[in-house]
């Protein structure tokens, strides 16, 4: 269910669960009017901590308080006035907190900061969201995280995410009405300093990805999609692998089967001289072509590698989940599914690499379209009765 917040003026996007490789959502079974989710601080931490439920409630934009009453946002300016003061008083230490999710919020997002609230603005037609990629943003130095979810008929989408960011490890749970627990999202031992470490010590620009406080605090590691609009790392990293990915198939065929339930609706690549790559289905048709995508397109799944929901779009995916997994040039059926394979090569997302080594079922949602071959941090029911997550220590 990834939705991706590229800028930072943009308003929150409708969350709907997008479907890959030819997986459906089992329909809900009267799903409650209103959900309670439960946020549980196992930080260690003594920091205060403040939560923000927001999301669009039939097409509007606005905030949850802590009951499920959703009021949305009005007012606004050029250049944005601060949003009102929607914060809900978060668990300490050891405890937890009860918060009730309305039925038919899509687009949703769970923020939670620690020590200081965090600071929304409002324009005539949005909301601006903390955005600490940005130097002048006032949430910079503010330690905090997000979740995402959207919950409608269909049941409950709840993932954690580190598309944009990591920061602040947390797990996410749905317990459905037969009383089954889904978990994911959570880290190893020691996992947060494990994968600041990682990218610290990995070389190159890697290193300037992570973001630390004037008092010393690491608050987070960028994205490096959001790292080469920052200007803080490379923006031809992946440029080398992905020439040599392109010149191998103009001798090879590269095979795309993005639909795990029609394994027969396949597609096969090839390069042409002027370094387009074509895609013709099982009828000899062409349906898609791709030129060389830049890095900041890879890191993004965006730009060439932009993603409609129809064919161009799964063969997309799969071509930008392969590349970070630097599995695309070697083996040429994609997507491939065993993980021992990915992020072997040096060129590779290493960013994507630590943090997934470090949960313990090794999701997460490193980059958009880590669901292709279900490796994303992901807890999805149909008839859930209640949801948490759960704060780890750091």
């Amino acid at each position: 269910m990834r939705t991706r917040f590229l800028s930072w003026l943009a308003a929150i996007a409708t969350a709907l669960p997008v479907v890959l490789l030819g997986v459906t959502a089992t329909p809900a079974q009267a799903a409650p009017s209103l959900l309670p989710l439960t946020v549980t601080n196992n930080s260690g931490r003594a920091d205060q901590v403040h939560l923000y439920v927001l999301g669009v409630y039939n097409g509007r934009l606005g905030h949850v308080n802590a009951a499920g009453a959703f009021t949305p946002w009005s007012g606004g300016g050029n250049p944005p006035v601060p949003a009102p003061d929607v914060s809900i008083p978060g668990p300490a230490q050891g405890a937890s907190r009860t918060v009730n999710i309305p039925i038919n919020l899509a687009g949703g997002r769970l923020y939670m900061s620690f020590g200081q609230k965090l600071k929304f603005f409002l324009t005539p037609d949005g909301l601006v969201q903390p955005a600490p990629w940005n130097p002048s943003d006032p949430n910079r130095d503010i330690l905090f995280d997000w979740s995402e979810f959207t919950y409608n008929d269909g049941g409950l989408w709840l993932n954690s995410s580190q598309v944009d960011m990591f920061s602040v490890p947390h797990a996410v749970e749905v317990t459905a009405g037969t009383g089954q627990v889904k978990k994911t999202g959570e880290l190893v031992a020691n996992g947060r300093n494990r994968i600041l470490d990682g990218l610290r010590n990995q070389g190159g620009d890697w290193g300037r990805l992570v973001h630390t406080r004037a008092d010393g605090t690491r608050l987070r590691a960028l994205a490096p999609r959001l790292g080469i609009e920052s200007g803080i790392f490379g923006a031809n990293y992946f440029d080398s692998y992905t020439q040599s990915v392109w010149n191998t198939y103009r001798n090879t065929n590269l095979t795309v089967v993005p639909y795990e339930n029609t394994p027969a609706n396949r597609f096969t690549g090839r390069t042409d001289a002027s370094g387009v790559m074509h895609f013709t289905n099982t009828a000899g048709a062409r349906v898609a072509s791709f030129q060389q995508p830049s890095s900041k397109d890879i890191f993004g799944c965006d730009g060439r590698l932009a993603a409609p929901n129809n064919d161009i779009g799964a063969i997309a995916r799969t071509l930008c989940a392969a590349l970070h997994r630097s599995t695309l040039g070697y083996l040429h059926t994609q997507p491939t599914l065993n993980p021992a394979e990915f992020y072997t090569r040096s060129i590779t997302d290493h960013y994507s690499r630590v943090i997934h080594a470090n949960m313990v079922d090794g999701k997460a949602y490193g980059f958009a379209f880590d669901d292709v071959g279900h490796f994303e941090s992901l807890v999805h029911d149909g008839n859930p009765r209640s949801a948490r997550i759960i704060l780890g220590p750091f």
